[in-house]
């Protein structure tokens, strides 16, 4: 899956974050090192959600990608 991330150069290197996945963010010395972390930080993110979620009634829905021009 790909999800979209913004990146904020900082003073101690780089901040980033996930806006559809709202807490998930992690930070690096540098633009790759952050990118490597959001991924771990997704990882999690989507791992704690699926446990918080286990004993709740769920269902899935499909939805098309939207395209902006």
């Amino acid at each position: 899956m790909k999800y979209k991330v913004n990146l904020k150069k900082t003073e101690e290197g780089y901040a980033i974050w996930v806006p559809g996945l709202p807490g998930c963010w992690s930070q690096g010395k540098t633009e790759q090192e952050s990118l490597e972390n959001i991924k771990d930080a997704i990882q999690s993110y989507l791992k704690t959600a699926e446990e918080l979620s286990k004993m709740e009634e769920t269902r899935y829905v499909e939805v098309r990608e939207v395209i902006y021009a």
